[in-house]
């Protein structure tokens, strides 16, 4: 039995101490992260005002309104996860990302997607950094490959796409199989 890697997007791919690539800065980082939190907080705000609705309409009890709270949290940190890792792992973009022109790649292969232990060690990078009031995002200012503390951790840069590497929504990449 033989099983099929998933798909990847070879770029320029980043070679330690190469000044030339244009890694994604941070201005542009946090207004995709800005437009990625819209989605997420978006999404995550009709679903509990829905289900809030739904709640006080059928006129359950306080404690089954605690549970869904409780639930909902669950749900919304697995949604959460599971919006970043699966477009880090998909497409190497977010739609903020997208939207900004820049893509995440693996720092040693220059590819694109993401494997899924990075991924998954990129977002606990990002809530390490949050968690530390933000400083681990700032090492993007001062990093020569503008990486924070979560692209060390995960050995991921952030490069801006051209139009080539960007396919746009339902086209694949040059030299990617159908």
């Amino acid at each position: 039995m033989t099983t099929t890697a998933a798909p990847t997007t070879e770029l320029a791919g980043p070679v330690p101490g190469d000044q030339s690539l244009p890694y994604g800065g941070f201005a542009t980082r946090t207004i995709a992260l800005a437009i990625d939190a819209v989605v997420v907080d978006g999404v995550a705000l009709l679903v509990s005002v829905s289900v809030g609705l739904a709640l006080n309409l059928l006129h359950v009890g306080k404690t089954a309104t605690v549970v869904a709270a409780a639930v909902g949290g669950v749900a919304f940190v697995l949604w959460l996860l599971g919006y970043f890792v699966t477009f880090w792992t998909t497409t190497g973009q977010t739609p903020g990302c997208r939207v900004m022109g820049v893509r995440v790649l693996d720092d040693r292969t220059g590819r694109a997607p993401l494997r899924m232990r990075q991924a998954l060690v990129r977002i606990v990078g990002c809530i390490v950094s949050t968690l530390m009031l933000c400083a681990g995002f700032l090492l993007i200012l001062v990093d020569d490959r503008r990486r924070g503390l979560h692209d060390r951790m995960a050995r991921t840069v952030v490069v801006y796409t051209s139009k080539e590497d960007d396919p746009g929504p339902g086209r694949r990449p040059a030299g990617r199989p159908s």
